[in-house]
């Protein structure tokens, strides 16, 4: 199961501890959702998510002004002793003297950030949902070539880690090279990354490890991109049929969602990189609404069915 050190939360959204005595690494967060306490600062405490991360706005932080000191040290003692990853309050709202008190006690860290509550709140669940989604990871390579994610997959040694630097060059962007991290972050959504310790390099055989980053500049290289196509390369087979129409998709499936796929036979000749390119901006296109193969197909039946046209070609 993914979890997320809440130290790496406030790395990333910038937020300041007001309970430095409590090490926020130690504390894990194992789910993207949230939850702001309103209704439980009255009293009410059935159903709450206190396993969630808590969001204090400016409604929450004045009806807490507004407490009495015996009323507060009852609603925080109860509110507090749930396993609370932290309370995280907006605006640069701090809680008073009473709510920090209780916190150290329970050993739950108080987190203060100048963001507005909502915009916050957006942004948090949004790097938590990619963080905390399942995921699994795949041997291929990941390209973002015209904003379209390829996932070019296929035995070792076929060709891949060539197709892409050759993509590179051409002005396209690698994300992840032999291990692709593939996270579901949504029933509709794929997002591909690399592992920490290979970000931004490349295997080539002969030559050994490149750095693309170094090589080709920080415009040749991206951390995340969403799976939009995958092309599976593999060797000629002069007895297979293969499709050369592409009216009906074909689907891989990654974690229970279905990704559009292209096998690609590869021979002696071919160009990966400017085939994957035109599959790339194809798939682009048809996701615009134009099928380059429905086109030639409507253009056959009419020709079928004017006998009149055939004769005079």
């Amino acid at each position: 199961m993914s979890v997320v050190r809440l130290n790496e939360l406030m790395e990333k959204m910038r937020l300041t501890n007001l309970t430095p005595e409590i090490d926020p690494s130690r504390i894990k967060i194992r789910q993207p959702d949230i939850n702001r306490p309103a209704i439980q600062l009255t009293g009410y405490f059935e159903h709450f998510a206190g396993e969630r991360l808590q969001i204090c706005g400016l409604v929450e932080h004045a009806y807490m002004d507004g407490m009495e000191e015996a009323r507060k040290r009852e609603i925080y003692s109860h509110l507090l002793s749930f396993p609370i990853p932290a309370v995280i309050f907006c605006r640069n709202l701090e809680p008073d003297q009473t709510f920090l008190e209780i916190a150290r006690g329970s050993g739950i860290p108080v987190l203060i950030t100048r963001q507005a509550t909502s915009s916050f709140m957006a942004e948090t669940i949004r790097w938590l949902n990619v963080r905390l989604a399942p995921f699994i990871t795949v041997h291929g390579v990941l390209v973002d070539v015209y904003g379209i994610g390829l996932l070019i997959t296929g035995e070792s040694g076929i060709g891949k880690s060539e197709a892409a630097l050759e993509l590179i060059k051409r002005g396209h962007r690698l994300i992840s090279d032999d291990v692709v991290e593939i996270r579901r972050v949504s029933e509709d959504t794929l997002i591909g990354t690399a592992p920490e310790i290979t970000k931004h390099f490349i295997e080539l055989r002969g030559i050994g490890i490149i750095n693309v980053k170094s090589l080709f500049g920080v415009s040749s290289v991206r951390d995340t991109q969403n799976i939009d196509l995958v092309i599976e390369l593999e060797d000629w087979d002069k007895d297979k049929e293969y499709d050369r129409l592409g009216v009906a998709d074909n689907y891989k499936e990654y974690l229970g969602n279905r990704v559009v796929c292209h096998k690609l036979p590869i021979r002696p000749g071919r160009n990966l990189a400017i085939i994957c390119e035109a599959a790339a901006a194809n798939h682009r296109q048809k996701l615009m609404g134009y099928n380059a193969a429905e086109e030639l197909y409507e253009r056959v039946n009419a020709k079928w069915k004017n006998p009149q046209d055939l004769d005079e070609d």
